[in-house]
């Protein structure tokens, strides 16, 4: 069993940062890999960037690349969410989740371990 609780989330203006962590238990926190997802209000949950276990490989979706970075630190148990350049767009409740393949993916399905998210505003 893992337990992810996110954190970071916060009211910004649109062009600032923020940066998201979520914490996860367990001693196998290295085998996982780790996704953040987004879900704006009225909306599907979305896939917004993904790592696998060692951190040598990332995915992101096309709204966010070049301006936000998932990195991990083993050893804390811990992957990050450094979002730049915010954007209106970018609003919405975060969620960090974990899948025991170790690649990382951008399917919601592959992963049965979900945080409860973290509420990001960006105002214009």
């Amino acid at each position: 069993q893992v337990q992810l609780v996110e954190s970071g989330g916060g009211l910004v203006q649109a062009g600032n940062s923020l940066r998201l962590s979520c914490a996860a238990s367990g001693r196998t926190f290295s085998n996982y890999g780790m996704g953040w997802f987004r879900q704006a209000p009225r909306k599907e949950r979305e896939f917004v960037a993904a790592i696998a276990w060692r951190g040598d490989i990332t995915y992101y979706t096309d709204s966010v690349k070049g301006r936000f970075t998932i990195s991990r630190d083993n050893a804390k148990n811990t992957v990050y969410l450094q979002m730049n350049s915010l954007e209106p767009e970018d609003t919405g409740v975060y969620y960090c989740a974990a899948e025991l393949a170790g690649r990382g993916s951008s399917w919601k399905a592959d992963y049965p371990f979900w945080g409860q998210g973290t509420q990001v505003t960006v105002s214009s």
